[in-house]
């Protein structure tokens, strides 16, 4: 058990000692040491309803090891950025998360109105201005068994992260991933199982592309690891694969609501969803990913194959410049402004 003495070494078979760590004061030295070698704080704040509140010390930013989040990966999330001081898309995130959550059998500890609430708190005490907003529901602490019904109740946790991004404007090669893609009832849901997406990133960066794309049982094109994926035909449509099987990117969605724009200004012919075969993405004039913080990056190369001229696409462009005077200056419905405190 806990010892109040001096801290001992605990020899092993080699010639390695085990530090053990004689009380916690100790060991949140020793965490605080680590944090002071770090030249700038990542996360100005976290939230923890296991802690009942908002952590602004970085050497307490942790859940416990029993979650079952941790060990068993029973848990979702979502995001929102940061952009001005504005959140952007945070409704259309609660909601999808907390549809992962139902999908998930998470029930919340809080009302959306307070989650929202702390979400919204969380990020003014942390006086980011630019960033990303990262939110989990999970099963909660209790125990290392796999049924989560020894967990006494769920756990929400928060973190906003200081992470300067920009229009992306560069266009990238992907792949085509060996890596199977998640069955329909997973990949629709948010969830922390993200080995199948760390894997497929992986194997893209060996093979010195940006990242890959999944093509689904059938042979259509599904999405990215993390993005949605879509295309412009050489007829000028933007076509992206339907949502049926794949995860309903809000960036994405909120594309498709913004571009019927360029088509009524008769630089796009049409917009739709539907499903693409590999054949039929790969002859067209344009390729690029939709996502969060891109929130367009142009796809110029896949697999070895040029897109179209294997040039940055004038179409990708005008569609991302919507999105990004979307969440710079766009409605009220879009951008919350965060009560930021002085």
């Amino acid at each position: 058990m806990g010892s109040t003495t001096a801290s001992s070494e605990i020899e092993t078979d080699s010639d390695f000692k085990v530090h053990v760590f004689s009380s916690s004061s100790e060991l949140l030295e020793k965490l605080h040491q680590t944090w002071s070698l770090v030249e700038k704080q990542p996360y100005p704040a976290m939230y923890s309803s296991v802690y009942g509140g908002i952590i602004l010390d970085p050497a307490m930013m942790v859940i416990p090891l029993d979650d079952h989040m941790v060990h068993r990966g029973h848990g979702v999330f979502d995001t929102a950025i940061i952009l001005q001081g504005y959140l952007y898309e945070l409704d259309v995130h609660l909601d999808r998360f907390l549809r992962s959550a139902s999908k998930a059998k998470i029930t919340s500890p809080f009302s959306r109105s307070t989650l929202r609430s702390i979400l919204i708190q969380l990020t003014a005490v942390s006086k980011c201005k630019k960033g990303t907003l990262r939110y989990w529901l999970s099963a909660g602490p209790g125990d290392f068994l796999l049924s989560s019904s020894g967990c006494p109740k769920p756990a929400f946790y928060a973190v906003v992260i200081d992470y300067d991004f920009s229009q992306c404007k560069e266009g990238v090669k992907v792949i085509t991933s060996s890596v199977p893609m998640k069955a329909p009832s997973f990949a629709t849901m948010k969830n922390v199982n993200y080995l199948p997406n760390v894997l497929s990133v992986l194997e893209a960066e060996e093979k010195g592309a940006n990242s890959s794309v999944w093509i689904d049982d059938v042979g259509y094109i599904a999405e990215g690891p993390n993005v949605n994926v879509a295309f412009i035909t050489r007829e000028k449509e933007l076509v992206m694969p339907c949502f049926d099987n794949i995860l309903s990117g809000c960036t994405a969605k909120r594309l498709l609501d913004l571009a019927p724009k360029l088509v009524h200004q008769g630089v796009l012919k049409s917009v739709t969803t539907k499903n693409l075969t590999v054949e039929e993405a790969k002859s067209a004039a344009e390729m690029m990913y939709v996502g969060s913080t891109l929130p367009v990056l142009p796809i110029i190369v896949w697999d070895d194959q040029p897109i179209g001229d294997g040039k940055v696409g004038e179409l990708t462009m005008l569609l991302s410049d919507l999105l990004w005077g979307d969440m710079v200056a766009g409605p009220d419905t879009q951008r919350l402004l965060v009560p930021y405190v002085e």
